[in-house]
């Protein structure tokens, strides 16, 4: 039988359920919270700037507001992995540990719906968004982004350039890699939108039920 070289959280399955959930989150923040990304901090910074230069200080805000949690999620993720050094602890508990966290923080989100201000209610999402970005980062031991996905793009446009013209074998399945996981960030915004007609606020509950399916799946072999 053929050993994975890979660990769990490294592996194409665990790639795209990571970015199947930052898909899913980003169109639920957009749609449900006033057109807030809640991980896609590039996208609200260009509509910062858009507002700011129209005077719409209220709407500017809102933006502001997201970059702000985004980076305090960072932060505390960030203490997480401090702690695990310093108390010598197993990687994988910090994993699994991390995105319990974000289950709880989507479930969190998914509870309070709208009775709060979007900002309140975006800035949770971004906390969350933020640890997946934090924590995992590594795909087949390559960089890539379970957020962003024009690095992703650019470098699937590269590695296909390397396997169908300079025939690298390597290359080519790094390229069927980045592809599959674009799908799954494009197929998480795709269910996402799909269900918030149907059961609103509570549709985030399956970006939550992919991140509690990840903690089991940080665990194989």
């Amino acid at each position: 039988m053929t050993v994975n070289p890979f660990p769990s959280h490294e592996r194409v399955l665990f790639a795209s359920l990571l970015t199947m959930t930052a898909g899913s989150i980003d169109a639920y923040s957009y749609h449900m919270h006033g057109q807030v990304f809640a991980g896609l901090q590039t996208g609200n910074i260009i509509l910062l700037g858009i507002n700011v230069s129209q005077f719409h200080w209220g709407s500017a805000g809102q933006y502001i507001f997201s970059l702000m949690a985004f980076a305090i999620g960072t932060l505390i993720v960030k203490f997480m992995q401090h702690y695990r050094v310093l108390k010598n602890l197993e990687h994988d508990k910090e994993r699994e540990y991390i995105l319990l966290y974000m289950t709880v923080l989507l479930s969190l989100s998914a509870v309070i719906g709208r009775s709060v201000p979007n900002m309140l209610a975006t800035a949770i999402l971004s906390i969350a968004a933020a640890a997946a970005l934090q924590e995992f980062r590594i795909l087949k031991g390559s960089a890539f982004m379970p957020l962003l996905m024009t690095g992703n793009l650019r470098t699937l446009c590269a590695a296909t350039y390397e396997g169908l013209i300079r025939k690298d074998k390597a290359m080519a399945e790094r390229a069927r890699d980045l592809a599959t996981v674009i799908a799954a960030f494009f197929l998480g915004a795709l269910v996402i939108s799909l269900l918030i007609p149907v059961v609103k606020d509570y549709a985030i509950l399956f970006s939550a039920m992919l991140t509690l399916a990840m903690s089991r799946i940080v665990h194989w072999e």
